[in-house]
């Protein structure tokens, strides 16, 4: 019987047979953290008076990026202070937000990563086993170099057909979380495979993994292949890739089957996640404002995506367009490319590398009543700052078209 990505990942760094269910000890190669989550791990790390750090360890200032008061200056500091004392590795306000830069600059594939941030989940599109855990069990990685685990049982999503025009891995995620719902992947690991998924770009993989958490999934996973050698190889990286699949004979306790040929663009409405509809049956809903970032959909080609349906038209004057580069690589790519030009003479406000409005401590909380339509990950109660605003969720170009229109808009209306 052989093994799902999971226990072949996980088998390998402790080097010994694994199953679905088993409970193990294993060793972290990878550790993050950032502002919102960092200070109650180091409080955990200097409680265990431990004077090193275990694994690999990575501090971000992403969530206010700059900050906006004086508390989180404080908290900011504080990291970056440990980080120097410590030898751990300090990304400042404005580098980008951590699961971006974990991508580019640190995950490979057969990791062992954890991070005190749910989203971690994102690297393993690259073929890591990257999962997110709270603050205190973050801490105690820190200081001994491991952590325990039960090995999560894997659903396999089968990718097939070719995505038409305007619809994107956000609009497969969507479309995956309304059928799963919310809890329907409760400590599962997606496994993302098929026809489809081995045709999509990394940036893409990051996207459907980045969500599997949102269906309650302990982790996202895609192979490791030709896709992300070049990825890597991209990035300077290329050293740090090695081949890595699921064998033929993996058990999956569930297999999903998802023809992408047959989507339409999606859209969540407030206020879960799996609260989604095809757009059609939502057009014309007024929006007052529209984010286009996040670690979702902040990547360069999120940014050309919106970008072609905004070249030559303007954000219509009833609302206002966010942009935010997910990282400062992702933000020079598109300044080089004109982009940002792009959305600035469209009349769209261009945001440092962060995480922007997505979690409402600042840079575009919305007014009582607002509407706001963002590519992000979550649409909560309450998420972008404000009980009383409702989040729709949406792919790049939906929200490139929305911001165009002024309401909910199909983008297949701009396809060429």
């Amino acid at each position: 019987m052989g093994y799902t990505l999971a226990e072949k990942i996980i088998a390998q760094r402790i080097g010994r047979e694994v199953r679905a269910g088993d409970f193990v000890v294993v060793p972290v190669d990878l550790l993050l953290a950032h502002e919102g989550t960092g200070p109650l791990a180091l409080d955990q790390f200097e409680a265990l008076g431990r004077e090193d750090l275990g694994p690999t360890t990575l501090f971000f200032c992403d969530h206010a990026a700059p900050s906006p008061r004086k508390e989180l200056s404080n908290v900011q500091k504080r990291l970056r202070t440990f980080a120097l004392e410590m030898g751990a590795h300090f990304h400042p306000p404005g580098a980008g937000i951590c699961h971006q830069i974990v991508a580019e600059q640190w995950a490979r594939p057969g990791q062992i990563i954890i991070g005190a941030d749910s989203h971690t989940c994102t690297a393993g599109a690259l073929g890591a086993f990257a999962t997110g855990m709270g603050s205190t069990d973050v801490g105690i990685a820190m200081a001994l170099g491991q952590t325990w685990l039960r090995i999560p049982e894997s659903y396999r999503i089968e990718m097939r057909g070719q995505f038409p025009p305007t619809v994107e891995a956000k609009d497969a995620i969507l479309c995956l979380i309304g059928l799963l719902g919310d809890d329907g992947a409760i400590y599962k690991a997606l496994e993302f495979g098929g026809p489809a998924t081995a045709k999509m770009s990394t940036e893409g993989r990051l996207t459907l993994c980045n969500m599997a958490v949102e269906a309650g999934a302990k982790t996202g996973l895609c192979a490791a292949d030709e896709v992300t050698r070049r990825f890597l190889a991209e990035q300077g990286r290329e050293e740090d890739y090695m081949p890595l699949a699921p064998d033929p004979d993996a058990i999956y306790e569930r297999v999903v089957e998802l023809d992408v040929s047959q989507l339409s663009p999606q859209v969540a409405l407030p206020h879960l996640v799996d609260n989604v509809q095809p757009v059609e049956e939502v057009t014309g809903i007024p929006i007052s404002q529209v984010f286009i970032g996040t670690c979702t959909n902040g990547r360069l080609s999120d940014l050309r995506v919106a970008a072609s349906i905004l070249r030559g038209n303007k954000v219509h004057p009833d609302l206002r367009l966010l942009v935010g580069p997910a990282s400062r690589q992702t933000y020079l790519a598109a300044l080089r490319e004109g982009l940002l030009e792009v959305f600035v003479e469209a009349g769209a406000v261009i945001l440092p590398p962060g995480c922007g409005a997505c979690v409402g401590v600042h840079q575009g909380v919305l007014a009582d009543g607002e509407r706001c339509l963002s590519t992000q990950n979550r649409n909560f109660h309450g998420r972008m700052g404000n009980p009383q605003g409702e989040i729709f969720l949406a792919s790049p170009a939906t929200a490139a078209a929305t911001a165009v229109k002024g309401q909910i808009a199909d983008p297949r209306e701009f396809a060429m």
